[in-house]
């Protein structure tokens, strides 16, 4: 997708000023980013709010289910339904007489898979090619998921959180099994980013940015194979399962 493609909807132009360390000042226009408020309803009770990029809304919302441990699968996942404005979500969930754990709910140790380090890089390359809503305005965050070195969906959004849930999403309503995939975001990599890939089952999380210490001890905990700061020319491992290379 290029720049061009890009709807603008999601965008609006703002006026700003623009102003030097020499004292210097221009007066410009640019694209900024229109955030969107989407409110989240189970059995008909209101559960969450989302501030997100209006793209891939049912992914978002079932990815978020997913990494909430509000839902296990598409199997607990009745009916799904997003307003014409995208403002609401409703979603009927299978046996809603059965008690929904929360989010606390013990983690499971995710089983690692083969991989490549060309993979890495290619993600790398790719995501060093820029994506459409960021290049405009530098305001979004980005994921990709990929299986066996093929990038399967990318996507963006406001936050980190988000881009992750929407490749879940994605994932769950496309019926490939994520515990063979590995996801590549864009940001950071504290403790909660981490419980979200282990709580989806997936193997390999790959960020351009740093994760913190708890997040390696985490992931090393539960088997996640963690690599940050992944860029076209380097990588760091910090826990989980090798590369797999020629």
């Amino acid at each position: 997708m290029n720049i061009e493609d890009v709807e603008f909807a999601y965008l609006s132009p703002v006026e700003h000023r623009l102003i030097f360390r020499d004292g210097t000042r221009q007066d410009g226009v640019a694209p900024y980013l229109n955030e969107h408020s989407m409110e989240v309803f189970l059995n008909g009770h209101k559960a969450m709010e989302l501030v997100c990029v209006p793209q891939f809304l049912p992914e978002l919302v079932l990815g978020r289910l997913l990494t909430e441990n509000l839902i296990h699968g598409m199997e607990d996942v009745g009916q799904l339904r997003i307003s014409d404005d995208g403002s609401r979500a409703d979603v009927t969930l299978q046996n809603p007489g059965n008690p929904i754990l929360p989010e606390s709910a013990p983690l499971q140790p995710v089983k690692p898979i083969f991989w490549k380090t060309e993979w890495i890089f290619q993600l790398a390359d790719c995501f060093a090619q820029g994506m459409p809503l960021h290049a405009a305005t530098w305001a979004t965050h980005s994921c990709f998921l990929a299986r066996n070195g093929e990038i399967l969906f990318s996507c963006e959004d406001i936050g980190r959180h988000n881009a992750l849930d929407k490749a879940i999403g994605y994932a769950l309503r496309n019926g490939i099994p994520l515990s063979e995939c590995m996801v590549y975001s864009s940001g950071r990599i504290p403790t909660d980013m981490a419980k979200k890939a282990i709580r989806a089952a997936i193997p390999v999380l790959i960020s351009k940015a740093a994760p913190t210490r708890q997040a390696i001890a985490l992931a090393h905990t539960y088997g996640l194979t963690l690599i940050c700061a992944a860029r076209r020319d380097s990588m760091r491992q910090y826990t989980g399962f090798c590369a797999c290379d020629p």
